[in-house]
């Protein structure tokens, strides 16, 4: 890595750091333990709030939700202190607010809630071909669908539903990257912490094993590599949301995505080869891919949401934050 690398400090970022209460200083190496540790125990208070509570019930059971609701909502309205607790340790200087840093601000909101959306849907564009042909309603039904507040309040109802789609989104992005994020940036610079903020993301899913295990519900082996998956892909997943986060400077983009992706679930390639449909679905799924990597930096461009906060950590400009 170059000297300009983004694991690199340089001394105008030294002047950043301000006097500790003992006098002191922190410095670089020990900026990155303290933020590496930082999000690590609150990724392990996120899990582990999952398991405060004893039940004989499987996950899905609304009892168990409805319980795991309140000890996750608990700590993440917590983990905005975790930040606030970093920056005060480490003396970073008072720079954007800590409710900015965490992408909750309201310039180029409205952009930073549809473009990224936009941008993963047009990356669905085959699963979500496939799925209009397969549904039991035509276009216009599905729209007034849509807007029927009956069919919503159905899905509030629906504990998974709620799951799966608002708390779930809403707290892993807070912690998972609105959190995490800013902690990351100044000690490793956008681009690592892109792909090292999802590793405790991936880590974090694997507690899903603990139950699969516990109610038998596959094999030891089938258990491990649906583990390993699930890793994986939720490691991608979170470098995408990571990446959007640093560029648009917003929360609600990550969250809405994360929705999105929880909805639609990971494409069934298998499903579509067997479709009577496959050539337009397949075709479906290369021009989504086609389109999704031609929008991915114009879509995600800066000039759209005002400058990130998180991008004013880092010593110098970073060509991802502009």
């Amino acid at each position: 890595m170059s000297e300009n690398g983004d694991l690199t400090f340089h001394s105008t970022f030294s002047d950043r750091l301000s006097v500790n209460r003992d006098g002191g200083s922190v410095s670089p190496d020990g900026l990155c333990w303290v933020s590496v540790l930082s999000c690590l125990l609150l990724a392990c208070s996120y899990v582990g709030s999952l398991y405060v509570w004893r039940s004989e019930l499987p996950r899905d059971h609304p009892a168990v939700i409805k319980r795991r609701f309140t000890s996750v909502l608990i700590v993440s309205a917590l983990s905005p202190l975790f930040v606030w607790t970093w920056r005060e340790y480490t003396g970073l200087k008072p720079g954007p607010s800590l409710l900015a840093l965490m992408g909750i601000r309201l310039e180029g909101f409205l952009s930073a809630a549809v473009l990224p959306l936009v941008l993963t849907m047009a990356l669905f564009l085959g699963p979500l071909t496939q799925l209009a042909l397969d549904s039991p309603w035509g276009l216009i039904d599905g729209i007034k669908l849509g807007f029927d507040p009956w069919f919503w309040a159905l899905c509030v109802g629906d504990m998974r539903w709620l799951r799966n789609q608002v708390v779930a989104p809403l707290t892993e992005e807070l912690v998972f990257r609105a959190c995490m994020l800013p902690m990351l940036v100044p000690c490793a610079g956008p681009t690592t912490a892109i792909f090292t903020c999802p590793l405790f993301f991936g880590v974090a899913h694997f507690h899903h094993v603990i139950e699969l295990l516990r109610f038998r519900q596959a094999s030891v082996w089938g258990i491990l590599f649906s583990a390993v998956f699930q890793f994986s892909y939720t490691v991608v997943f979170g470098a995408y949301t990571a990446f959007i986060f640093i560029r648009t400077g917003h929360l609600v983009g990550p969250v809405l995505c994360h929705s999105f992706c929880n909805y639609m679930g990971f494409p069934s390639l298998g499903a579509a080869l067997d479709h009577p449909q496959r050539l337009l679905i397949l075709s479906c799924y290369l021009l989504g891919v086609v389109l999704f990597l031609l929008l991915f930096f114009p879509a995600t461009d800066p000039f759209f949401y005002g400058s990130a906060p998180i991008c004013s950590l880092v010593d110098s400009p970073r060509p991802i934050c502009s």
